[in-house]
Formats: C-alpha cells, sequence, structure tokens
C-alpha cells in the first residue's frame, strides 16, 4: 500500500493547524513525472470540522472528455477518440468550470471561502496515452491544457487548484484496445491508495463514451461505491446529435450520460454535488466558450437544450 501512513499524518496534521493557524498539506506524491502538483490540498483552522469533511477530487479523462480528439486514426486505431463534432485539440465548453464547482463543492455547502488561502484537490488524469510516447503526450505545467485549469480556478481566487497528478496508460493499450479500460480502473486503485479509509477523500470519474471509459467508471462502483460518488460520462460520436443513453446506478451511485458540460451540471446540481450557484457559473462559462461560434452550429443546438434545464431547475424553486 502506497500510502498506508496517510491518514494518521493527515490528521496529526490538522491538529498541528489548530495550534499554528495556517499549515500547508501535502497529501499526495506518485514517484516520477506523474507526481506533479503533489500539493492537493491545504486546512486552515477556520473550522476544524474540515477535518472530517471528505473531500471531493475529480478523476477525468483527457481526449474526448477535456479536449477533443477530432476523431483522428492511423487506419484503423482512433488516436485518442472518436470525436468530430469539435476540432482536435479544441476544449469542451465550461468544462474546466464543471470540474471546478465539483472540486470546491465540499467548501461551498459548509460556507468557506477559497478567499481563505484555501485550495481544494486537484484534479487526477487517467489517460489512455502511453507512457512510453510521454516525451511526445505528457501533459506538463505549461502546456495549454494545465494553464486552463490554473486559469479557471485563479480566476476564483484559487492559486493552488489545477492538473494533478497524471497516471499513463501503455503502448499495450493502443495495440490491444480492449484494455484500456481495465488499465484505468487499475492506475485508479493507485490513485486511491493516497486515503485507503476513504475518510478524506471522495471521487467524482469524468471520461467519455469512447474510450471504455464507461467500463472504467462502472468498475470503479461496483468495487468502490464508498468513496466514488458519481460517474460521469461525455457522449461523444462520429455522428451528429448522437442519442443520450438513460442515468442508471451501480451499487446506489448514479452514472451520468451528457452531451454537454452544462447537461452535466444539472444533472450535478439535481443529484446534490453542486449548488445552483456552480450551476449556473458553468453555464456562463460554456456560453462564454462559444461567443466566436455561430449560433446555428449544433454546438449551440446542444447546449440551448441543457441551458433550458437549467432554467427549469431555477423556475421549479
Amino acid at each position: 500500500m502506497i500510502f498506508s501512513s496517510i491518514r494518521l499524518s493527515i490528521f496529526t496534521l490538522v491538529i498541528v493547524d489548530f495550534l499554528a493557524k495556517n499549515i500547508r498539506v501535502d497529501a499526495f506524491t506518485l514517484g516520477g513525472p506523474a507526481a506533479r502538483g503533489s500539493e492537493i490540498f491545504r486546512y486552515s483552522s477556520k473550522s476544524l470540522k474540515m477535518a472530517v469533511l471528505p473531500f471531493t477530487q475529480v478523476i477525468s479523462d483527457v481526449d474526448d472528455t477535456l479536449k477533443s480528439s477530432g476523431g483522428v486514426k492511423i487506419g484503423e486505431i482512433a488516436l485518442g477518440g472518436i470525436d468530430t463534432q469539435y476540432e482536435r485539440g479544441e476544449f469542451y465548453p465550461g468544462v474546466f468550470q464543471f470540474m471546478f464547482e465539483l472540486s470546491i463543492s465540499s467548501f461551498e455547502s459548509e460556507g468557506i471561502s477559497t478567499q481563505e488561502g484555501l485550495a481544494p484537490p486537484k484534479v487526477a488524469v487517467l489517460t489512455a496515452r502511453a507512457e512510453e510516447f510521454k516525451l511526445a503526450l505528457e501533459l506538463k505545467d505549461d502546456s495549454k491544457l494545465a494553464k486552463a485549469f490554473r486559469k479557471t480556478g485563479e480566476d476564483y481566487g484559487v492559486e493552488q487548484w489545477g492538473l494533478g497528478p497524471v497516471l499513463y496508460g501503455s503502448v499495450a493499450e493502443w495495440i490491444i484496445q480492449d484494455r484500456k479500460g481495465l488499465r484505468k480502473f487499475c492506475n485508479f486503485e493507485r490513485l486511491i491508495n493516497q486515503d485507503p479509509t476513504g475518510e478524506i477523500m471522495e471521487y467524482v470519474y469524468v471520461g467519455d463514451t469512447g474510450e471504455l471509459d464507461q467500463e472504467a467508471g462502472e468498475t470503479m462502483l461496483r468495487e468502490y461505491p464508498e468513496v466514488v460518488k458519481a460517474v460521469f460520462l461525455h457522449v461523444v460520436s462520429e455522428m451528429p446529435r448522437p442519442s443520450i443513453p438513460e442515468s442508471k446506478l451501480i451499487n446506489g451511485r448514479p452514472v451520468v450520460f451528457f452531451r454537454t458540460y452544462v447537461g452535466a451540471a444539472v444533472i450535478a446540481c439535481k443529484l446534490g454535488l453542486i449548488s445552483e450557484s456552480a450551476m449556473m457559473r458553468v453555464v456562463a462559462a460554456a456560453q462564454q466558450a462559444l461567443e466566436s461560434v455561430s449560433r446555428t452550429s449544433d454546438k449551440w443546438q446542444d447546449l440551448y437544450d441543457d441551458v433550458s434545464g437549467a432554467y427549469q431547475i431555477l423556475d421549479s424553486d
């Protein structure tokens, strides 16, 4: 077990924090380059009961989840995914805001301001990208992706939030595509050893329907329902306007399918994972991201469908 002493060390530091008023907690370090962002969260003595609150860490895939693969293939092998609605490398509207809102949800529910020097858990990444190709595919701190995460946090006064540990796949999964789901689940098991008790961290997994993320997410819920709060799967397709599967429960935990991150936020709000205010911040971020896109685009049509769901929630209050 990689982090067998983590629970004791965290609670010890919280007690010290109560006396010292402010201390930083380094909660997760995987050896090697994958361990960037070991500062996952920090404590303040503003509320000692934070010590018994589970923090929410978002776990994410990359291609077709954070940004589009463009549906590019070499022969019959997809280079990361199948989405053709967005150009390769385009970030999905509202994605960073959605993950930020999930990350700060335990802070917001307790009325603890992120302006007080507190940083929520950074986003962990489980990717099928081969570790052997990391020289070309590594997610670096100066990448557009990492900068977009950081900017989202900084816009709300959180300077320590962003891209956290990255756990890669291998060439084997590129050759035998059916192994991708298993590899991501195995990497998830490595990740949760940061807190094997489940008393400090809970998780929300965000993936897509293109590269066996559903298999990985559903296995997480079957094996670890006590710490995985939900699985969100971005519905991607090579065809326009794909049908959205119905959400379902596994071990009492939801598996949610969505087309836009506004749709994900609407369902997250209904599930009590984020507030209505958080949901509307995702709406605003997604709309802003599409400002330069024609309103006749199917991107806007998908967004309109889900924005209407957000306003239905507001109108029902």
